[in-house]
């Protein structure tokens, strides 16, 4: 069976924007997620400390400088690679590459998405914004704002230091900049890790963080933490029995609603000779198509799930209803175009 690919996801923010401190608790409460981490050792996470503690499954980093700056002579394809072999790589789920805090988010995500390391795929911008220092850091750094702009998801640090009528403004600046991206509070750095990685199946445990280091960071006990967490993101499911017209899929998921981060999922598509399933992973404005057989015995059905903060659940279910398509498969090649070129197959 072939490898389900590893998403990669870039963390980036502004030097003291809270970038480690989101890491750590992502960390701490990945219990079952198996994360590879490639840090940009400044001195603030050390990598020994990082696998003596057991915080990640692997790490890798390079030591004094600035992975994004980099020229492009394979140096992050090494590390990848370097993260992503051998049995160990075989078992990680994601991988977080933490951009440092005078890193360019755009030259770091440009190596990912064209990495030539098999089996792994871009999994997503997530800047980290300091909800105290916005405005400062905003008229020292102006390019603040394309970085904003960019991402994928956008992480409000420090709400827990402000008031809610500050933390509401930074924000509502945020989607001024960035009317469609999650723009997800996240209080002492902690965000639920399941906006950003995907959830498996019961497995042997690993344990996290937080359950083998006491963290002077977490206040209450372990459920309520959890609770916490779950307000964090929102899913919604959808399924089909009947297939679906890819050109309103297409324009769906061209102009997805804000808040709207990742889409996973099968579709079946309504046109004659194109009967095979089609994976989706949308991960940002990334999408990308797996085309492959349906399981014998198995039913032809679409079956998505969106994630993503402050979803409409109505509106999104309206929407993907609105793509099925009753009656005869169509029979026009060209109507799969907008798929095909974004779809890899067997």
């Amino acid at each position: 069976m072939a490898r389900v690919s590893i998403p990669v996801v870039v963390l980036a923010g502004f030097l003291g924007a809270g970038k480690t401190t989101v890491l750590n608790q992502l960390l701490r409460s990945a219990a079952d997620v198996r994360v590879g981490v490639v840090v940009n050792d400044f001195g603030a996470v050390g990598i020994d400390a990082l696998l003596v503690a057991g915080w990640a499954d692997s790490a890798v980093s390079l030591e004094n400088g600035c992975l994004c700056c980099s020229t492009d002579d394979g140096t992050v394809d090494e590390l990848l690679a370097r993260l992503t072999a051998g049995e160990r790589g075989a078992s990680l789920d994601a991988v977080l590459v933490e951009a440092s805090g005078v890193a360019e988010p755009s030259a770091m995500v440009r190596r990912v998405l064209t990495s030539e390391v098999p089996g792994v795929r871009y999994g997503g911008l997530v800047v980290v914004v300091d909800a105290v220092g916005f405005a400062a850091t905003r008229a020292r750094h102006p390019e603040l704002d394309d970085h904003v702009a960019m991402a994928d998801v956008v992480l409000l640090s420090k709400t827990d230091l402000v008031d809610a009528a500050a933390a509401e403004r930074v924000a509502a600046t945020c989607r001024e900049l960035n009317p469609w991206a999650p723009i997800v509070p996240a209080a002492r750095g902690r965000v639920d890790p399941r906006l950003l990685f995907e959830e498996r199946p019961p497995r042997q445990r690993q344990l996290a963080l937080g359950e083998v280091v006491p963290g002077d960071e977490d206040h209450g006990d372990h459920e309520d933490h959890a609770d916490h967490l779950h307000t964090r993101y929102e899913t919604v499911e959808f399924r089909s029995p009947a297939p679906l017209d890819p050109r309103r899929f297409v324009e769906f998921l061209d102009d997805r609603p804000s808040g709207v981060f990742r889409a996973k999922g099968f579709v079946r598509f309504a046109v004659e000779g194109f009967d095979e399933r089609y994976l989706l992973q949308a991960v940002g404005p990334v999408v990308r198509f797996e085309r492959g057989r349906w399981p014998r015995g198995s039913q032809r059905v679409t079956e998505l799930v969106l994630i993503g903060a402050g979803l409409d659940a109505a509106d999104l279910r309206r929407r993907l209803e609105a793509c099925v398509h009753e009656g005869a498969p169509l029979d026009d090649e060209m109507a799969m175009m907008g798929v095909l070129r974004t779809t890899e197959g067997d």
